[in-house]
């Protein structure tokens, strides 16, 4: 697609690629002339260095536009436009309105509808010709700001080719053109009340000789007549590479032999419009700064004729990460490409700088692990200039600009495939689940990451990482191992005092081993060493600690506690890595947290291993399970244990076998269930009680009269039925939360002398968020009364103190 100024004219499809059959030349020479330098001797731009930003120029809706080979539509400009104000532009150049009735018609739907702020120049741009100049001038009327747009090409290429035109001529069709601009606009203002400026480009500016110029625009400066030295009367000279033919530093010799030879320069505003042909136009744009220029027109993300205008996002966001306000507000890239590509219907490239998907990511191993130590370092490093008071400067390996300050987040910094390093996964889990892995725990993962990313070739997401995590050291309930924690008590052995600090502790909690419950207890020098003696004397599983990290998630009151173990086999060689096994535990309890992840690591090095089994005999098998004992209570008792009860009985029963060699009678075992469940010594006990429906809809009121250590107390509450009533009652007297987690009855007997058997299970949790549940059970002949007694029986079991 080849473009003249507003008109495309559509080539055959294999226009472009005849005649290349032949290779590149061995000799160059003998084809491409090169550029001819400026003797500039004493050149100043080398030693100069930006320290503000220039007046930009945004030229999508004209120069951008004209580039494409479907041009937008009149709704797409708009939405161009609007995003060239929402980023900051005070200067749009926004058609060629002569080109077209289209560009025409938006340019006067901009002003008609109010769209362009009081502060915003709108720019049109024409050829010097008459009847276009009249039309452009005719567009803009009534606006409050304009900025008309004249160009004539003055290279030598073009003087004697394509127009064929001498010098003089060409600086006679600037000087005429322009007296007419001067002339209408003056017209116009009269009328109208706009104010115009007035711009002049000498079209390929870096094809002409820096000489010639000079002259023409000395020539056009004296036409216009009327240049100030405010910004908003100045006369704009526009310095076009409009083919990019040489390196940025010869531009920038341009534009200073041009800024040392024009008269009245204070009255000059100098702009720079390079192309990207060869590749520079940003460090084009960049010196052609340091060379005098003030103001840039360009593109967001380089949009515009072959290889496009020059960036203005990566031209303004290179100033904002040397300090420099560009005055330009990218805070949300991603709008910013979103509204681009599908008004353009041209892609960011992943790698374009800033915008691009790919421009924060590190795959590579050794940059991800700079990055994360550059984060970690950082934070350090910010969190002691703040509390100096002092800047926090961004100083990080491989990202030379925040990716928040453009509104992008963290989670692409560090992506991982086949060729990440160890430092990469830490930093993901790190980020997204608090987890800072000691060194030798992140070379163990980094092996199962690479594991998945060899066998399934691809890259790795956040998530994946995730879920491997958590599955190879069983985080959470979905990933539990062979052995989970249930419950546990650490205290002091008997004969130590509770004071002494290097007193041996004594473990005795339940774990699950393969979904059954197993009480195990065991003594070692710290919380730790104990459960691992506990787990010898009952599983048969030897290991010992070797490494032992831990850190604090989160602050304040929700602030849990990480713990990381490293075990290994004592018999196996040292150096064996497939002898050591990783775990990970977290918990509001540091204690808690640190036996979790043992129990993490020793998940990890079980394997599909036989454990041996529990041997405890209530008389008639000495491998009896919950259901063996529930059957005993329901030939006792007639009492029907619900299966979660049945769990939880079943740890009683085993802490109660542990002194007499695992055995204990069906007697006993009776005994020990109306000792556990129908507390004779209850605090709380139900006196009397009177419920009635409050309203239409069956809410319960209850009013209970309670015997609170032998003194009388009313309770009244309300809910859906009598024990909810009670409930709510009941947790109008405590400081904490009171939740009914299972409630199951029957009946027991027949006829008139059938009884209610009813099972409360009841959750406290205090203030502090600690969390404690117990059962109830209660028979009577009256079902509400079964279900009330069984409630306070549980409460009773939770040992929770009541108000005043």
């Amino acid at each position: 697609m080849f473009s003249v100024r507003g008109a495309h004219t559509r080539l055959h499809p294999t226009a472009l690629v005849r005649g290349f059959s032949s290779k590149m030349l061995a000799d160059p020479s003998q084809k491409y002339r090169p550029y001819k330098p400026i003797q500039l001797a004493d050149r100043q731009w080398p030693s100069r260095v930006t320290r503000s930003a220039p007046h930009w120029l945004a030229t999508d809706l004209r120069d951008g536009n004209q580039s494409l080979a479907n041009p937008m539509t009149i709704p797409q400009k708009t939405q161009i436009f609007e995003l060239s104000l929402q980023c900051g532009f005070k200067e749009i150049e926004v058609a060629y309105p002569a080109a077209s009735d289209t560009d025409f018609a938006f340019v006067r739907g901009l002003i008609e509808k109010k769209m362009v702020p009081d502060d915003v120049w709108l720019q049109v741009l024409t050829a010097a010709r008459e009847d276009l100049i009249r039309r452009t001038v005719d567009s803009v009327a009534g606006s409050k700001l304009a900025v008309i747009h004249m160009y004539n090409a003055t290279a030598p290429t073009f003087r004697d080719v394509v127009f064929r035109n001498t010098m003089e001529e060409t600086i006679a069709l600037a000087v005429k053109q322009t007296e007419l601009v001067r002339k209408l606009t003056d017209e116009c203002s009269a009328k109208t009340g706009t104010h115009f400026r007035y711009e002049y480009s000498p079209e390929c500016f870096t094809q002409t000789e820096p000489e010639f110029a000079v002259e023409v625009c000395e020539a056009v400066k004296k036409a216009w007549g009327k240049a100030g030295s405010d910004y908003e009367n100045k006369i704009i000279f526009n310095l076009p590479a409009t083919v990019e033919v040489a390196p940025p530093n010869h531009y920038a010799d341009q534009v200073e032999y041009f800024c040392r030879n024009i008269s009245e320069r204070e009255k000059i505003t100098i702009s720079l419009h390079p192309h990207n042909d060869r590749g520079a136009g940003v460090a084009a744009a960049e010196l052609g700064l340091l060379a005098g220029g003030d103001r840039v027109e360009g593109c967001l993300f380089g949009n515009g004729e072959r290889t496009g205008n020059v960036d203005l996002v990566t031209l303004a966001l290179n100033l904002y990460t040397q300090g420099v306000a560009p005055n330009l507000d990218f805070s949300d890239m991603q709008h910013c490409i979103d509204v681009v590509t599908q008004c353009n219907d041209l892609p960011v490239h992943p790698r374009h700088p800033y915008a691009g998907e790919l421009v924060f990511t590190a795959f590579s191993g050794s940059h991800q692990d700079a990055i994360k130590k550059g984060f970690e370092s950082q934070t350090k490093r910010h969190a002691a200039a703040a509390a100096e008071g002092k800047p926090q400067y961004w100083d990080m390996p491989y990202l030379p600009i925040d990716p928040a300050d453009i509104g992008c987040n963290y989670e692409a910094v560090i992506r991982v495939n086949s060729q990440s390093g160890k430092g990469g996964i830490a930093y993901i889990v790190k980020q997204h689940m608090q987890l800072d892995m000691p060194r030798r725990m992140q070379i163990a993962f980094y092996q199962v990451i690479q594991d998945i990313a060899d066998r399934e070739a691809r890259e790795m997401s956040i998530e994946d990482i995730t879920t491997a995590f958590r599955k190879t050291y069983h985080l959470g309930s979905q990933h539990e191992g062979r052995l989970a924690l249930r419950s546990f008590k650490v205290s002091t052995v008997e004969g130590s005092s509770a004071d002494d600090a290097d007193a041996p502790r004594r473990f005795d909690g339940t774990v699950t081993v393969d979904g059954v419950p197993r009480v195990i207890r065991g003594d070692g020098n710290g919380p730790l060493s104990a459960l691992l003696d506990a787990l010898r004397e009952n599983l048969d599983v030897d290991l010992h600690i070797r490494e032992y990290t831990e850190h604090s998630i989160g602050q304040g009151t929700s602030v849990k506690a990480a713990s990381f173990v490293e075990l290994t086999d004592p018999k196996a060689d040292p150096r064996d890595k497939s002898k050591a096994w990783w775990g990970v535990g977290i918990d509001s309890d540091i204690a808690g947290s640190g036996l979790h992840a043992v129990i993490s690591a020793v998940n990890a090095s079980l394997g599909d291993r036989a454990l041996p089994e529990l041997k405890l005999n209530v008389g008639y098998s000495t491998r009896s399970g919950p259901a063996d004992v529930a059957s005993k209570v329901l030939n006792g008792l007639q009492l029907e244990i619900p299966r979660r009860m049945q769990a939880a009985f079943f740890e009683v029963v085993q802490r109660a076998a542990r002194e007499t060699n695992n055995e204990i009678s069906a007697d006993k075992l009776v005994e020990l269930f109306r000792r556990t469940y129908f507390r004779a010594a209850q605090k709380v006990q139900l006196g009397g009680f009177k419920a009635e429906q409050t309203s239409a809809d069956g809410r319960r009121r209850l009013e209970v009269e309670l015997a609170v250590e032998g003194a009388s107390k009313q309770v009244v509450g309300e809910g859906n039925g009598p024990l909810s009533a009670l409930l709510a009652g009941l947790q109008s007297q405590v400081d904490g939360n009171i939740v009914l987690r299972e409630f199951s009855e029957h009946s027991i007997g027949e006829g008139a002398d059938v009884q209610a058997a009813s099972y409360i299970e009841l959750q406290f949790t205090s203030n502090d968020g600690a969390k404690r549940s117990a059962w109830g059970v209660a028979v009577d002949e009256d079902i509400t009364a079964s279900g009330l007694k069984a409630i306070l029986s549980a409460f009773n079991g939770l040992d929770v103190p009541l108000k005043n």
